[in-house]
């Protein structure tokens, strides 16, 4: 079977002047311009290839790949918008629309939107939505604390950012666990930190819990020997400099190097930590 909107790996089952034809199977043949066939491909080689409209809605493929498929979600940037609705680009010739009627806010040309892709099979195209929620998963996610998720930065409210994970749910990301900048549209990775009695989803930067702080301490002993056995970077030093060197949060970086200091392996001073070497 041939989705369109999505990546499908078809056979070239002829060529002309100007192309190769690909088994569509139930869509029949379809056509695909030189310019997108792999170099060394012949009738009889299979090739992966993006399913879409062109602009006269014909099924055409490519090997170019756009900035999200059907069933992903992705910031773009509305480069025209008329009577019909926005167009966004998506990274292919032909723009993605989103109607009036899929708009959350009336869409401005020259602004970025989070928007869903998706097929319309009754109208037979490829659309976009910013009414995000039509577009997610229903039903509880199999997730759990500490698991690692992509995460799609959607909107800043009074208490942080709402992202969408792994294409299918809604999650909240305190603005207390933001330690580093973040915009909107980013995709980063993320973990689950806790999912509530609601089934709402908790989100952080970091791993949570005692594997975080042991893997951030073998980071900090790592690098305490490259440097000689001192590192200027204490548990007073300013969240941006821990951040440039280990990439964690201040909170992170202090509940690691207590732990090194703990097992009696680092010293603290008032400006940085210096390793304890084994006598011996």
């Amino acid at each position: 079977m041939v989705n369109i909107g999505q990546i499908n790996e078809l056979e070239i089952i002829k060529e002309t002047d100007i192309g190769v034809y690909l088994d569509g199977d139930s869509l029949g043949q379809i056509f695909m311009p030189f310019r997108y066939v792999p170099p060394g491909k012949t009738i009889g080689d299979r090739v992966d290839v993006f399913i879409y409209f062109d602009s006269e809605d014909r099924i055409i493929a490519t090997t170019e790949k756009p900035k999200a498929m059907v069933g992903e979600f992705a910031y773009l940037k509305a480069v025209a918008v008329n009577q019909v609705g926005a167009f966004m680009d998506w990274g292919l010739p032909k723009d993605v629309l989103v109607p009036y009627s899929e708009q959350k806010q009336t869409m401005v040309e020259g602004q970025s939107y989070v928007v869903a892709i998706f097929y319309d099979k009754e109208s037979n195209r490829i659309a976009a939505s910013s009414k995000l929620n039509k577009y997610l998963d229903k039903e509880p996610g199999r997730y759990h604390n500490g698991l690692e998720v992509d995460l799609l930065i959607c909107d800043h409210s009074d208490i942080g950012y709402n992202a969408i994970i792994n294409n299918q749910h809604w999650g909240v990301l305190f603005d207390s666990e933001v330690y580093r900048p973040i915009k909107l549209g980013q995709k980063i990775k993320g973990y689950i930190k806790r999912i509530r009695e609601d089934g709402k989803i908790d989100l952080c930067l970091q791993q949570p819990g005692y594997k975080k702080v042991s893997s951030l301490s073998d980071r900090v002993l790592k690098e305490l020997e490259k440097q000689g056995g001192y590192l200027p970077l204490s548990d007073k030093s300013a969240p941006e400099a821990i951040y440039k060197a280990f990439g964690a949060s201040k909170k992170a970086y202090k509940m690691a190097i207590g732990a090194l200091y703990k097992n009696r392996q680092i010293t603290i001073e008032k400006d940085g930590i210096t390793l304890i070497k084994e006598n011996g």
